[in-house]
């Protein structure tokens, strides 16, 4: 056991770094997207939950929790990373972490776990403060367990690359907030596209976004949209294609030191 730590040292530091940046600013890192999302809950759920009907005889105030924790992961993870990596760049500190005696997939793992440790904490948090006003169920735990495995590896590697191909901080930004933030909004959040009519119920069947949130839902309420298989088929195919673009961008260096 010691030898393998002592190979893994660089792996373990760069790691250590990149979670100590996310616990030493808590109260913006963590704090603030927990508060923001159960207001959410709050406003939305329990202020409107009387007058919106249950769906799939779920209550309004707990159906709307798994997707606010699946948007408030997916966020939190690619933000994290993509404005570390890029901040590394900027700064020339990736350098010094690429000339170190570890290997390509050490620095991609390492650049990705405190995006993973971030939304782990906000998914913890927001589930804690959920659990006593709405009473959310979690009735498949290994489905929910594997549907934000890969939420996290989808977002967390997502985040790496953006971080890498970004030019300006405007340029990281700009993927969250037109493309995340809005196909998380458009894939079922607040509402199930069973209840929209043709042809936007079937056009909500593109946003791959749809697809993750649902199979969060199924882990904590064994209800979806579409059959688990596929919504988790799709999320690990989204994971693993993006997983192998950050995978190969490391084995070969290309654009890590421009």
């Amino acid at each position: 056991m010691t030898e393998l730590l002592a190979r893994r040292r660089g792996l373990i530091a760069l790691a250590g770094r990149e979670t100590d940046r996310v616990l030493k600013l808590w109260s913006q890192t963590i704090v603030a997207p927990v508060l923001s999302s159960f207001l959410f809950i709050l406003v939305f759920g329990l202020s409107l939950g009387d007058r919106i009907r249950a769906i799939d005889g779920v209550d309004y105030e707990v159906f709307i929790v798994p997707g606010l924790i699946t948007m408030a992961m997916a966020q939190a993870a690619y933000a994290n990373n993509s404005s570390s990596v890029f901040q590394a760049r900027s700064e020339r500190y990736l350098h010094d972490v690429l000339s170190a005696p570890m290997r390509s997939w050490e620095v991609n793992l390492g650049l990705s776990l405190g995006g993973v440790v971030r939304a782990m904490a906000i998914g913890a948090g927001l589930l804690a403060l959920a659990l006593p006003v709405t009473g959310v169920p979690v009735r498949e735990p290994l489905v929910l367990l594997a549907a934000v495995g890969l939420v996290l590896v989808l977002f967390a590697s997502l985040g790496v690359v953006v971080g890498v191909y970004a030019e300006s901080w405007d340029q990281h930004g700009f993927v969250n907030n037109i493309l995340i933030l809005p196909l998380s909004f458009l894939g079922g959040v607040f509402y199930s596209v069973e209840l929209l009519p043709s042809p936007w119920e079937e056009i909500s069947h593109v946003n791959p976004i749809f697809f993750l949130i649902n199979a969060v839902r199924y882990g904590f309420l064994g209800t979806s949209d579409v059959p688990i298989g596929l919504a988790l088929g799709v999320t690990a195919a989204m994971a693993a294609a993006v997983v192998a673009w950050s995978a190969v961008m490391f084995h070969t260096g290309r654009r890590l030191k421009a």
